[in-house]
Order: C-alpha cells, then sequence, then structure tokens
C-alpha cells in the first residue's frame, strides 16, 4: 500500500519514536523488532494491528488484564536445534519449558476473552496450543534446572550408589580425623579442600606417618594436605560413579533433544508470538503515555486531525512542566493544500510535521493524539523535505538537492500521495526560485494531491489564495509583543514580521527605513497589510474567546435557574396537594363532629350509622383504586410532603394554643363544678362534669367520658353550643 523513503522516515524523526517504543518493550526480540518497525503495505493488516494495540490499551481500564508475556529468548536453542545431532544443556530446555507455557497461557487467557479481545484472540489463532513440550521437559527437568533423579533407571541407580559411596568418604575421613588429631599431628584447622576433596591438614614433620595421597601444601610449607587412604579409596570409587553420572546425562539429554526436534517450527512460532505480544503491549504503553487513540479510517480522501499533538515534543515538554500547544488541520478534496506562512519561530514547522508523523505512525499500526473526532485517509506514499539537506558525498548544494527531491516528488506525486515541504523555494535566486516554487506547487495541485508546505514566498501566498482548492494559513502572534502564539488558522496568509522582528531585536529605525526603499513598495505594502490583518485576527480570537467564556458562565446561570424554578414548581405543586388533602380531612372532622352533636341530643344510634355510611359511600364513589405501585409512590410521596411541613404546621398551632390561652386568661373564669356543663378550648364537643378530683374533672360526652383538666375547659351557659 505505501512506499516510505528512509529520508521520509528520518525527517518526520520516526525513529526517535521508535527509539523510545523500543526502551518500552520487555524482551530483547521485542526491542529489536519495535525498531524494525515500518508502515504496512495492506490495508487490511494495518487494521488488524490497530485494532489489537487498541484492545491491549483497553485492558489498562477493564479488569481483565492480560498475562505477563515476558520471557527468555531461545534463538540460541533453536540454532542448535537445527544442527543434527546437536544436544541442548539442561538450562536450554528450562527455558524453552518456560516459553511454552506462557504461550499457552496467553492462548487459553485470549480464548476465554474472545468477546473482548477479538483481534488478539485472531492472532492467537494462528499458534498451535500443546502441552507435549512443558510435560517431556517436567518428565526429565525439575524447576530448578536439574536433571530429576528418575529420569532413567541408571541414573537413579548411580546417583543412589553416589550417594552411599559420599556416606562412606565422610564416615572413612572422620575415623582418619579423630585418629591423626588424637595424635597431635593435625594443624589447629585440622582439615580443609583440596581439587573439590576433603583433606587433612597435617603438621609437615608428621607428614610420613599420616597413611594417604599427598594433594598439596601451604605457602610455608609448614601444612601438608593429605588425603586419607581409605577415604582415597572410596574418592576414587565416587569420581567413577560421577564420570558414569555425567554420560547417563549425556546421554538423557540427547535423547530429550530428538523428541524436542520436531517442535522446532512451533518454538519458532512461540518465541514470534510473544515477542509480537510484546511489540503490541509496547504500542499500547506508549499510546497511553502521549494519550493516543485510533481515530476514524475512511475511504473519502480527507485528514481531519483535530486537537493533534507532536508525540515527541508532547513527552519532552512533559517531563519539563511545560505546555504543549495542540493543532486542528484539516485537508479533503475541497481544500488539498495549506501553504503556512509567518515568521520563524513561531511552530510553522512543528505543525508541519505533526501531520506527517502523525500520519505515519497511524499507517504503521501505531495509536495517534487527537481528539475522538478526529478522522484520515490512508496515503500510498508520503513525501517530504524537510531541514538542509546539503550531500557532501554527491557535492550538491541544498538547491540542487532540493532540485534533485523536486523531481523525485514529480515522479511519485499522485492522488493518493502526500507530500510536506518546509520553507519551500528557498536556497536560490527569491525571484527565480519563487517562481520555479511556484510552478511545483501548480504540478502538485492539478495532480490532486495532498500537502502541507511553508514559505516566507509572497508570490506563493498569492497563488493559494487564487487556487479554489488551496488555502492560506498562519500561525497567529501576539501583535504587542510579537511572541508566538502557537496557534495555527487556516484562511489568511501570515506576514514573516521582517520589519517589525528587526526592530523588536534592536535594529535602528533609520536602517529598517533605508531597507524598505531598497524593494519594491508594492511588496512592503503587500507585507504591511497582511501584518496589520493577522494582527486584527488575533484581537478577534481573543475576543472571541472571551465572548465564549461569557457564554458558557450565561449558559451554567440559566441551568442553574432553571433547576430552581424546577424545584419551586415541584414544592408549590406538593404544598396544593396537602392544601386540599387537609382541607378534605377538616371537612370530614365537621361533617363527624355535626353527626356526634346530633345523636348526642337524639341517642338515635339507626340514624348515626345510616350518616356514617353516608358519608363513607360518597367517599368511596370519588375514590379509584390505585396499584400497588401507584399507592407505594402515593405513600413516599405523602411522607415526603408531611416531612417538609411538619415544622410549619407544629409552629402554627402552638401559635393560635398560645392566642387562645391569652384569650382564656384575659376573661373572669369562671369556677366551675359538678353539672355544669363545658367543653374544651380546642373542641366543639359539649358535655356535663359528672366529678371533680383536685385539678381535674370527669366530663360525660353521652356516648362516652373522659378525664379532663380544668384548665383546659371552658363554661358554657345553657342553651349555646
Amino acid at each position: 500500500m505505501i512506499s516510505i523513503t528512509e529520508k521520509t522516515l528520518q525527517d518526520l524523526q520516526f525513529p526517535t519514536v521508535l527509539e523510545t517504543l523500543s526502551t518500552i518493550c520487555n524482551t530483547d526480540i521485542g526491542k529489536q523488532k519495535a525498531l524494525e518497525i515500518i508502515p504496512f503495505k495492506d490495508k487490511e493488516t494495518l487494521m488488524k494491528a490497530l485494532m489489537q494495540t487498541s484492545e491491549y490499551l483497553s485492558s489498562f481500564q477493564n479488569n481483565n488484564a492480560i498475562p505477563n508475556h515476558g520471557f527468555d529468548a531461545i534463538s540460541h536453542e533453536i540454532r542448535f536445534l537445527a544442527i543434527e545431532d546437536s544436544f541442548l544443556e539442561v538450562g536450554s530446555f528450562r527455558k524453552i519449558a518456560s516459553l511454552s507455557s506462557s504461550v499457552n497461557f496467553l492462548l487459553t487467557y485470549f480464548k476465554k476473552f474472545e468477546d473482548y479481545y477479538p483481534n488478539l484472540y485472531y492472532r492467537a489463532l494462528k499458534v498451535e496450543f500443546t502441552k507435549d513440550i512443558v510435560l517431556m521437559i517436567d518428565d526429565i527437568v525439575d524447576k530448578y534446572g536439574e536433571i530429576k533423579d528418575n529420569a532413567s533407571p541408571d541414573l537413579l541407580n548411580t546417583r543412589r550408589n553416589m550417594n552411599s559411596v559420599r556416606g562412606k568418604v565422610n564416615q572413612s575421613f572422620g575415623t582418619a580425623l579423630t585418629q591423626y588429631n588424637a595424635l597431635g599431628y593435625l594443624d589447629d584447622i585440622k582439615e580443609s579442600f583440596v581439587q573439590n576433596r576433603r583433606v587433612l591438614a597435617v603438621l609437615s614433620m608428621y607428614r610420613r606417618k599420616v597413611k594417604g595421597s599427598i594433594m598439596g601444601s601451604s605457602k610455608t610449607g609448614s601444612i601438608a594436605y593429605i588425603e586419607p587412604e581409605a577415604t582415597l579409596n572410596y574418592s576414587r570409587e565416587l569420581s567413577n560413579l560421577e564420570y558414569e553420572e555425567k554420560e547417563e546425562i549425556t546421554r538423557i539429554l540427547k535423547q530429550l533433544t530428538n523428541s524436542i526436534r520436531p517442535f522446532l517450527p512451533l518454538l519458532i512460532q512461540y518465541q514470534d508470538f510473544l515477542s509480537d505480544i510484546d511489540v503490541i503491549a509496547a504500542k499500547a504503553k506508549y499510546a497511553n503515555k502521549i494519550n493516543g487513540i485510533l481515530p476514524t479510517i475512511t475511504e473519502n480522501r480527507r485528514v481531519y486531525f483535530r486537537d493533534a499533538f507532536h508525540p515527541i515534543l508532547f513527552l519532552n515538554n512533559k517531563e519539563k512542566n511545560e505546555i504543549t500547544h495542540p493543532q486542528t488541520i484539516e485537508l479533503d478534496q475541497e481544500n488539498r493544500i495549506i501553504v503556512i506562512s509567518g515568521p520563524n519561530a513561531g511552530g510553522k514547522t512543528i505543525s508541519l510535521k505533526t501531520v506527517g508523523l502523525l500520519q505515519l505512525m497511524l499507517q504503521s499500526g501505531m495509536l495517534i493524539p487527537v481528539h475522538e473526532r478526529s478522522e484520515t485517509f490512508l496515503f500510498d506514499r508520503i513525501l517530504t523535505d524537510i531541514g538542509d539537506n546539503q550531500s557532501i558525498e554527491n557535492h550538491l548544494s541544498t538547491y540542487s538537492y532540493r532540485l534533485k527531491n523536486m523531481n523525485y516528488f514529480l515522479k511519485k506525486c499522485n492522488s493518493k500521495t502526500m507530500f510536506l515541504i518546509d520553507e519551500f523555494g528557498t536556497g536560490s535566486d527569491p525571484e527565480l526560485g519563487g517562481a520555479l516554487a511556484e510552478i511545483f506547487l501548480e504540478e502538485f495541485y492539478h495532480r490532486e494531491a495532498f500537502g502541507i508546505i511553508t514559505t516566507h514566498y509572497s508570490n506563493l501566498k498569492i497563488l493559494a489564495n487564487e487556487l479554489p482548492f488551496a488555502t492560506n494559513a498562519n500561525m497567529l502572534f501576539d501583535e504587542k509583543t510579537l511572541e508566538p502564539l502557537y496557534k495555527l488558522v487556516l484562511g489568511q496568509a501570515g506576514s514573516s514580521f521582517t520589519f517589525e522582528v528587526a526592530l523588536k531585536n534592536g535594529i535602528p529605525f533609520s536602517l529598517i527605513n533605508r531597507a524598505k526603499k531598497k524593494i519594491e513598495v508594492g511588496k512592503v505594502r503587500f507585507d504591511k497589510t497582511i501584518a496589520t490583518l493577522q494582527k486584527e485576527r488575533s484581537k478577534l480570537e481573543k475576543t472571541s474567546q472571551t465572548l465564549k467564556e461569557e457564554e458558557s458562565k450565561a449558559r451554567e446561570e440559566g441551568k442553574k435557574m432553571e433547576t430552581i424554578n424546577v424545584k419551586i414548581k415541584q414544592k408549590l405543586e406538593s404544598y396544593q396537594e396537602l392544601y386540599d388533602s387537609n382541607q378534605k380531612t377538616i371537612y370530614i372532622g365537621q361533617k363527624i363532629e355535626d353527626i356526634s352533636e346530633k345523636y348526642f341530643n337524639n341517642k338515635n344510634k339507626k340514624e348515626l350509622l345510616g350518616e356514617f355510611l353516608k358519608i363513607i359511600e360518597i367517599e368511596n364513589s370519588k375514590r379509584r383504586k390505585a396499584t400497588a405501585k401507584e399507592t407505594k409512590a402515593i405513600i413516599e410521596k405523602k411522607k415526603e410532603i408531611i416531612e417538609e411541613v411538619t415544622v410549619q404546621v407544629e409552629e402554627i398551632r402552638k401559635e393560635k394554643k398560645e392566642k387562645k390561652l391569652k384569650v382564656v386568661i384575659e376573661k373572669p373564669k369562671p369556677i366551675l363544678k359538678v353539672g355544669d356543663r363545658v367543653r374544651m378550648f380546642d373542641g366543639k364537643a359539649v358535655g356535663t362534669i359528672d366529678s371533680i378530683e383536685k385539678t381535674k374533672a370527669t366530663v360525660n360526652y353521652g356516648v362516652f367520658t373522659s378525664k379532663v383538666s380544668l384548665e383546659a375547659l371552658e363554661f358554657v351557659e345553657a342553651g349555646k353550643k
């Protein structure tokens, strides 16, 4: 799909990204693979690689973290297995077993979580799952990397004999040590080791009295190291057994190697799989560091990078706690070429490199730091001409090299090409070089290539303004301080601020005026007009930003007021419902009071029951049987309303009580006696006092009697209710 030259990779600093990626990898093979990453040739493979990285990145946020994929490289073992009749050392088998176990675990994991990681599972499907390798090695080698005693019957017998002989060696040596120490033949250290054998430290004057083999002496010659005769015989027997053990281990290792050899292609596949996972994991970790995502890959010819960051600059500034300014750049069929102009050190080249590097990273299977609504098209070629390209080897000047590069562009440029040119047209006479650059730009335009160029040439700014599907752009500068704001603005050419920058840097005004006279008046006026427009745009940007902030504040205040209004409306409705309910209760209470008094006068129970039933039937006719859910909701709502107004109601009642008590106190209170007709201050029912006990009276209401405090009763004259 894509063809990228080494020069383009260098121009866009792609190797720097790969070096960072390499340091994140866990394995040596993964590190090497990361450094060798190049853009994918076909879209299908690229999309799978991008989705795999995106899936691995998602594992950092969910509860299904992908298991460890680290391993010790078995490249050495793979080379040996390819050689017939060769055999591996015991440590190599432990590495192979560990590699196989890691692969089996990952294959099982991706199968279990296929729904979470479909593309990683697809990669795992290409690898065969088998426990045979691990089982074969575990039968022979223990977890510490040693050959097991039961690896073969012969080895088991040999090691048993060795243990028996070692016991005899230690026993015979102990006997000799005790014997010669008692005779005073030994030095204070008594014993030592020579050639991995226990020896007696015999004083030189007694060496002839000790039977055995002299293994050496001390530096001063005062001590002779002698292996006792009895021990010597057993040591020889032990040496023979050790030789037999070594031969048997060699035979076992050869046999195990021959058993593992048929799995050589699978082991190569295993190592390749784990190293691929290592690179994918590194891409995901790098994306996490730069806030990388997978933008939409579109079939339409469009590049829209919103809030795009240059990843290298972003990480460098992050370390220094400095701000990195994002850029938003859009190229489509109606706006194929952007000509960025303006003074140096404003961020033109970084903007150009950001687009190229992000596109290159994406087409190499890496996630990029852009807004989630960004989208892009996949290009067949990315052509770059950035920086000073003098070629000493080919004796080419900067301009000659650039012309050679432009010739290459003309050969390769088409509708699926992106070209990026920094300081377009420089290196030659401004008039002649600018004219040639104008022709090149027209040619790229007619071939419908997408591109971004930076320039100081006025004729290229004018051409971009004249071509329907090209546009000017500039980097914003502060109109007062001429400090860069690092923000790209489309639609207007930028002034180079040549004379303004010179004045700011202390060049005398008289010299600047002389310089202005040296050039065409029209060109000065043109640049001055652009500079003025750029300053105006900068002011408009600030005003727009202020208005946006004020609009945002107004919206927030509006939302708050809306929320308050809704709450007030809900409270009013709740209070209205409570008021209606209370009014209904008061109405029914009054009716019951009237019926009670009527019954008190005529003692007609039948009429009393009839009146009660009539009230109940009237109220039931108004009711609708609510569902359980509605009933529960009503109860909850009532509780909530009652809780809100309880305090207020209590206060009102208390206030009324106090008023009534005051009224009672102000009137001359009559002395109550048995037989008087009375009623309570806050009630309507009238009764007769049957008896008085101290401060309480028993009042007979006809249907029932009640004990009431005398303070709470008032006298009722005959004929009054």
